[in-house]
């Protein structure tokens, strides 16, 4: 019996690359997905804490905003713009309340 050892080794490869694009390039997709998400929060908790520094009284909350928007263009963040403003709307939500949002409803309006 004569087996052909590169019909076997295609089938290995075959198996193998499958697996790697069912399970594992899923996963590190996601995980990159979830650090950038984080890595965003971050700098719209900043942003917004500095804005509120910043511009101090009530009424100025355009102001506020438009220097939150800056900030995080600057820091090469391109989401769409409502995404950002649920953000930064939970962000200052979370400050006022003395609470942080849930993680899970921040996401679900991102």
């Amino acid at each position: 019996m004569n087996i052909d050892l590169t019909t076997v080794l295609g089938a290995v490869i075959t198996l193998a690359v499958a697996i790697v694009s069912a399970i594992i390039i899923p996963l590190l997709k996601k995980k990159l997905g979830d650090e950038k998400y984080a890595e965003i929060e971050r700098w719209v908790k900043v942003a917004v804490q500095a804005a509120e520094q910043l511009f101090v009284g009530s009424g100025r909350g355009p102001e506020k905003l438009e220097y939150v928007l800056k900030f995080l263009e600057s820091k090469g963040f391109t989401l769409d713009a409502e995404s950002l403003r649920n953000m930064i709307e939970a962000t200052v939500w979370g400050l006022t309340n003395g609470t942080e949002p849930s993680e899970d409803i921040v996401k679900k309006e991102a």
